[in-house]
Formats: structure tokens, sequence, C-alpha cells
């Protein structure tokens, strides 16, 4: 029988946790079946495979990405909003290196649940820099943007690559502001060169 309280909701919150403290890669059915008491053939009654697993953790890992943005960017917009989710973001990423690197799986074509789920954590970003005033092939460049400044740089730190005396913290904030800067920038030149000119690293929206 399994252990009284353990369901698949509970094994996937485990083997989650277990990810920020092995890696990811580190995540196998032993090392979870010890760390919810039980013999590793009792992990079977929850979940099918450690593939099902692993997909249960990137799953669970968008689900929660995609709740900490959305809060970041209540009630923002523009630069304000994208510094909010760049810097949620990347703290979300520093405290769960594990769940993190199950997130950028890329799902199965077929997984209609985990691709929703992976859509809506897009859209947020999306939402954001709607209010630069981009058109659609423009925002799309700048989402992926993002999301390869966040990728790349927190990727670099986690890995301790920074041992410069500055504060990566700082140099993040300065490559997020050349971002901004560099979407208003195309605002201003699809204007044929009238509207709002480019921040000044680190001002307001």
């Amino acid at each position: 029988m399994p252990r009284a309280g353990l369901d698949r909701d509970t094994v996937i919150a485990a083997a989650s946790e277990l990810a920020d403290e092995v890696g990811f890669a580190g995540l196998t059915m032993g090392l979870l079946a010890e760390r919810v008491g039980v013999r590793t053939p009792s992990l079977y009654k929850h979940i099918d495979s450690l593939d099902a697993l692993q997909r249960g953790v990137g799953l669970q890992a968008v689900r929660d990405i995609g709740a900490v943005l959305a809060r970041a960017a209540v009630g923002r917009s523009g630069p304000d909003a994208v510094r909010a989710i760049a810097e949620t973001y990347r703290e979300w990423v520093l405290d769960h290196p594990g769940r993190y690197t199950a997130s950028v799986r890329a799902p199965h074509p077929e997984d209609e649940e985990y691709q929703a789920v992976a859509r809506e954590a897009v859209q947020i970003m999306f939402d954001v820099v709607a209010g630069f005033g981009l058109t659609d092939e423009r925002a799309t460049d700048a989402v992926r943007a993002l999301r390869t400044v966040i990728h790349g740089f927190v990727g670099l730190e986690s890995d301790g690559a920074f041992q410069l005396e500055r504060e990566p913290a700082d140099s993040y904030r300065f490559v997020v502001d050349t971002l901004i800067n560099g979407m208003r920038a195309e605002v201003t030149a699809a204007l044929g060169g009238s509207g709002t000119t480019p921040l000044p690293a680190g001002e307001g929206s």
C-alpha cells in the first residue's frame, strides 16, 4: 500500500525540492523514494516513470513562474513592468535552480496541457512589452530577447561565472535597462524619430 498521505501532487512537490538540491539531472526515483520515505517501487503507484516525474516537475515549475511573474507585473507597465518581472524571474531562478532547468525543457508537441501552461507564462511577457507599442514582430523579438537575457545571465551567475567585484545584480539591471532602451529606440525609429527618447539606465517609466 502507498504511504498514507502520499499522492501524485506530494510526490511532484518533493521531487521539485529535491531537484533544487541535487540538480535536475541528478533527480532519480531512488533518491526521491528516500526523500518521501518509501521504497522505489512504491513511487510507481503515483508516477509512471522518471520521464513522467521530470515532466511533472517541469510543468509545475512553469506554472509557478507564470504565477510569480503575473504578481510582479500587476499595476505596472512599460519599463517598470519589464524591470519588475526581470528581477522577480532572476530571484526565482536563483532560489529554484533545479526547477528552472526543468522548466526550460521544450514540452512535447502533443502535450496540450504543458503547451497551454507554457503559453500562459510567455503571454505575461507579451503583455508587458505591449506597453511599448512595438509591432507584433518586434514584440516577439523583444520577448525572445528578454528570455535570453534572463536565461543567459542567471545561468552564468548560477555557475559562478561572475568573479569581478561588481555585484551581479547591478550588472543585471544594466543589461535589462539596455534592453528597455532598445525597445524604446525601436518605437522612436518607427515613428520617424519622433516620440519618447530612450531612458537613461535606472530611470522609471
